[in-house]
């Protein structure tokens, strides 16, 4: 008699313990404003926000092909982080996404589900504005930009050295030149016709 008493309470308590499981489980708000952003042909990120105060240690995502029953399920606990990354997607393909957050307790009901379709590479490409830069032609620019200051500041320190070879090579000609007229006068009046003692000029005898 004692042990199916003991029996029946135990069985109460466990149930006691689901119940309050399980409405522990359902007041905790499924996630809000799923969100789809970075859209990509073969990858994505979804974004969500979550009810002040909930007790969320966690997420977890479920992401589903249109039409197709096989399912993806993704979940990451002591974490407060609000977004996630959808990878080996299919270009031009339609997918369906769900967000729950995780507590102690348990998971909360399923967020509303999120439909997109990821672009096809060609399609992006088209439709890229000519004014839009992304970061990686930022950093191409930048580099770019770099290599020709390099050269710029190359060529400068080049010129400014011949300009002082040749202000250097002007100022030994200059300091020379006085000296070359010297010997100039001095070869000129060597090579100049001497003068008669008598002064008269010589006749020839007939």
């Amino acid at each position: 008699m004692w042990r199916i008493k003991g029996s029946c309470a135990a069985l109460l308590l466990f149930l006691a313990y689901i119940s309050v499981s399980s409405v522990n489980a359902d007041s905790l708000s499924a996630p809000l404003n799923v969100t789809i952003k970075a859209l990509e042909g073969n990858s994505a990120i979804v974004t969500w926000d979550i009810l002040e105060g909930d007790p969320v240690i966690g997420f977890a995502i479920t992401q589903q092909k249109k039409d197709v029953r096989m399912l993806r399920f993704i979940q990451e606990v002591n974490t407060t982080t609000r977004s996630c990354a959808l990878w080996d997607l299919e270009e031009d393909t339609e997918y369906i996404v769900h967000v729950q957050s995780i507590s102690m307790s348990g998971t909360s009901p399923l967020s509303e589900p999120v439909l997109f379709r990821t672009p096809k590479e060609s399609e992006k490409l088209a439709s890229k504005s000519p004014d839009e830069v992304t970061m990686e032609e930022v950093g191409q620019a930048a580099q770019l930009r770099a290599g020709e200051l390099i050269i710029i500041v190359v060529v400068l320190v080049m010129w400014a050295g011949v300009i002082a070879l040749f202000c250097r090579q002007y100022d030994i000609i200059k300091d020379n030149e006085p000296n070359n007229n010297k010997d100039k006068a001095k070869n000129s009046s060597e090579c100049s016709t001497p003068e008669h003692p008598t002064g008269g000029l010589l006749r020839s005898k007939v």
